[in-house]
């Protein structure tokens, strides 16, 4: 009853719950104790009446302050009853309408998510006159690039005009492209870029340069704003590949930002546009120069930045991995077992740094004549690399002339022949990309999550399948860094009182793809790498944890915070349900849903 009482409120479309705190840890014994266990501290014998298609309105066009949504929902709960407060009767038909609507939108599933379009927050902007039984919404994709937008606006008009009531149907694409997962901790020029994708082989002469330019201008066939990036400077091929008008590199004289030339779209960088062939110089002077033209150069907003990288794993290699977050590799080889063996090296060096290898590209496998197809140089050594290392996408480039030649022209072969074999190669690689680039982004960006209803942190790591709980304090305490532990004499400066137990972190955010930044109340700005977490005592008895009722996209869980938007806080409607619903199973003569 009190639980019920705690939340009692009443509000319009976009407003939310407030937070309930009836729910949270209990820790017995000391927090270096291998086992902590959870129970609730009370009982929620009283629960929000709405169900999943009104709750999930509301959270979506939370944003959204137009009248037509003001009158549609408003929602009390008494510490006695739970009603839906009775609006007025064109509110009651709307609220039906949108309940048609979103129904028939969310049998729309997003195969790379396997969620439905409604639950991914796409469905903006929904409009719907009942006097004409018109209906408009907008569908807000997280890349331009999305291979299945077409499919998405096809599937969208033929479901809603399903419904019987609706007599027309207006359907707007648009794009919201992803904010970079590390934005605070990247380099001001590249802080707009969204994912940046490096083309390696760590062996010469495979075609590597070839593919990072035909993969690029895929990609801005799709609609992606892309960049390349040459970071060969001792063999620059880009001014080779493409013919810019412009073929040096601009300063900015206020910033001293090098200003990108561009090519059909493509922004590009080379040091072979800095007046200069290539370089005659020693290791960590050419690191230098490749940290300066990569990070001092104004890329703006670009959805894919390609790096052609050097071939080796030396100083240069990890520069680059290093200095800029890497969303993930796509590895070049050709079917000699040579090729494999350097390539095997590079992929170990990308998995080392964290950096996902999402696709290996074969490059020179074959020909055909009389109707065969011959392999010249064998076959087996892509399919090797992904047996031997997991990567879940092998692509097979054809020998053909016309590629080469098309690399001297300086015009890349998608674009001189879009509809050949060889651009459909490309246009492939380039829906694994944008597909393998999501799916990355929506595992990183909800990696780690604090749950303000259990006051733990959720922690899924990128790559397996096993979620786990940790005890806030016990994070916090075991910090490694040297604010925490004297670097020379190993002598623990951070004291097991100096951290409370009822700690909360006020945000937490990734960092790239092999850590997250934890900011907790006293200032401190912790790094906790995945590894690390995952070695951590863990908590056990653990409730079923909260769930956002399918609204929250990857892109919300990263951008908002557990202080203001996050998960923890979307508890406020949510996870008082998701609890409500797991007490309403476990116990008869309750008030549920």
């Amino acid at each position: 009853m009190a639980a019920a009482t705690a939340v009692k409120q009443a509000f319009i479309a976009s407003s939310f719950l407030s937070p309930i705190s009836n729910f949270g840890p209990t820790c017995y014994g000391r927090t270096n104790r291998s086992v902590r266990s959870w129970r609730h501290k009370s009982s929620l014998s009283q629960c929000l009446p709405f169900g999943k298609h009104s709750l999930d309105f509301l959270l979506a066009n939370r944003d959204h302050h137009s009248a037509a949504y003001k009158p549609l929902w408003r929602v009390c709960c008494d510490a006695s009853t739970s009603t839906v407060a009775p609006a007025t009767e064109d509110a009651l038909s709307s609220q039906s309408s949108v309940k048609d609507v979103l129904g028939a939108l969310s049998t729309i599933i997003d195969p790379d998510f396997g969620t439905d379009i409604v639950s991914c927050g796409f469905v903006k902007d929904l409009s719907i006159d009942n006097d004409s039984s018109q209906v408009s919404f907008r569908l807000e994709l997280t890349t331009p690039a999305c291979p299945v937008k077409d499919m998405f606006e096809q599937q969208a008009k033929e479901k809603v005009s399903a419904i019987p009531w609706v007599k027309g149907v207006s359907v707007t694409m648009s794009a919201q492209p992803a904010a970079p997962l590390v934005a605070e901790d990247v380099p001001k020029g590249l802080k707009e870029v969204s994912n940046i994708i490096a083309v390696s082989s760590c062996k010469g002469g495979v075609g590597k340069s070839t593919i990072a330019v035909n993969l690029a201008y895929s990609l801005a066939g799709m609609g992606a704003r892309v960049g390349i990036f040459d970071a060969d400077v001792y063999g620059p091929s880009l001014p080779t590949m493409v013919s810019p008008e412009l073929r040096v590199l601009q300063m900015e004289a206020e910033t001293k930002a090098i200003i990108p030339t561009e090519y059909m779209g493509v922004k590009l960088v080379s040091f072979g546009f800095a007046g200069q062939t290539s370089a005659i110089m020693r290791g960590p002077m050419v690191s230098g120069v490749i940290n300066q033209l990569l990070t001092t150069t104004e890329w703006g907003q670009l959805d894919y930045l390609v790096i052609d990288m050097p071939p080796g794993t030396g100083d240069i290699q990890l520069t680059l991995c290093q200095v800029v977050p890497i969303t993930a590799a796509v590895i070049v080889t050709t079917p000699q077992k040579l090729a494999f063996i350097d390539v095997a090296k590079g992929v170990q060096m990308f998995s080392r740094l964290k950096v996902p290898s999402i696709a290996v590209v074969e490059n020179m496998c074959y020909f055909e004549g009389d109707g065969k197809r011959y392999y010249p140089f064998g076959q087996g050594s892509g399919a090797q690399v992904i047996q031997q290392f997991g990567i879940p996408n092998l692509f097979e480039l054809p020998i053909r002339p016309e590629l080469s030649a098309a690399g001297d022209s300086g015009k890349p072969e998608v674009v001189e022949d879009p509809q050949g074999e060889v651009a459909r190669i490309f246009s492939e690689i380039g829906v694994c990309v944008v597909q393998q680039c999501a799916k990355l982004r929506q595992q990183v960006s909800t990696a780690v999550r604090y749950d303000e209803t259990i006051k733990a942190i959720r922690v899924k790591v990128p790559g397996t399948t096993d979620e786990f709980f940790l005890h806030p304090a016990t994070v916090r305490r075991n910090d490694r860094s040297a604010k925490s532990i004297d670097e020379w004499t190993g002598e623990q400066r951070l004291q097991f009182a100096d951290v409370s137990e009822n700690i909360e972190p006020e945000s937490i955010r990734p960092m790239g793809n092999y850590a997250v930044a934890i900011n907790w109340p006293d200032g401190f700005s912790q790094i906790a790498p995945y590894d690390q977490l995952q070695a951590l005592e863990r908590l056990v008895d653990v409730p079923e944890p909260s769930t956002s009722l399918g609204m929250e996209t990857s892109e919300d869980a990263h951008e908002r915070t557990p202080s203001s938007e996050s998960p923890g806080n979307l508890c406020g409607a949510a996870a008082i349900l998701q609890h409500a619903r797991s007490l309403k199973s476990q116990t008869n003569g309750t008030n549920g849903l």
